[in-house]
């Protein structure tokens, strides 16, 4: 290991003397949002890019492992959608004073849980909205607003996000779904680090399959 130190996933300031980047895991507080082992983001406070999430809807957020989440990210949560099938869409009952029960369930857009893969790259200022479910591998790029599902190992970005590419063939996609890396224990993704690094994707491809 680098200095004689072993990679912590408890940690919460994983680079020594700066503050502005935390793994999000150890700082959880909801137990709506499950944060994978060395996800971090470019911020000292992860939950206040969380919006609009509020216990009594039940949606959850859902990140995987080794996420790369830059400052400015904000997932919007259900929370943020009002009634739309009456004639207003004023939500009364979230205000004091209004005489109005909150709606049933039924009668709210709520669009599931917002599931993020396992080494996903979210660009800066990228808004996530409600239950959007991003594949292992996916880039988002910054400024993007994402409102639909995005594929594994694939690169979107735009407001509506569109899909700008597959990063890799189909094969090579394939390898990795099935590797998962990120399940790995920290030796063993340690000595994995070349193959993963490796911009010669071929060889990368063989490795994979050797190991397979």
């Amino acid at each position: 290991m680098k200095n004689t130190k072993v990679p912590d996933p408890g940690v919460v300031h994983p680079v020594a003397g700066y503050d502005r980047e935390i793994y999000v895991k150890p700082t959880i507080t909801s137990p709506n949002i499950i944060v994978g082992e060395f996800t971090y983001i470019a911020d000292s406070d992860f939950e206040s890019h969380v919006t609009h999430h509020y216990e009594w809807l039940g949606d959850r957020l859902i990140i995987g492992k080794f996420c790369q989440i830059a400052a400015g990210t904000e997932f919007v949560m259900n929370g943020a959608n009002h009634q739309m099938n009456a004639v207003s869409t004023f939500p009364f009952y979230t205000l004091e004073g209004w005489n109005m029960t909150p709606p049933e369930h039924a009668d709210l857009p709520i669009k599931g849980d917002t599931v993020i893969g396992n080494d996903v790259w979210i660009g800066q200022n990228a808004v996530i909205l409600p239950g959007v479910k991003i594949g292992d591998g996916a880039i988002i790029g910054a400024n993007s607003v994402v409102g639909h599902d995005i594929s594994p190992y694939t690169i979107a970005a735009g407001n509506p996000a569109r899909v700008i590419r597959k990063r890799f063939d189909e094969e090579l996609t394939d390898l990795l779904l099935r590797f998962r890396w990120w399940d790995k224990s920290i030796e063993e993704i340690d000595r994995l680090i070349p193959l993963l690094t490796c911009s010669d994707l071929e060889k990368v491809k063989k490795e994979l399959k050797a190991r397979l």
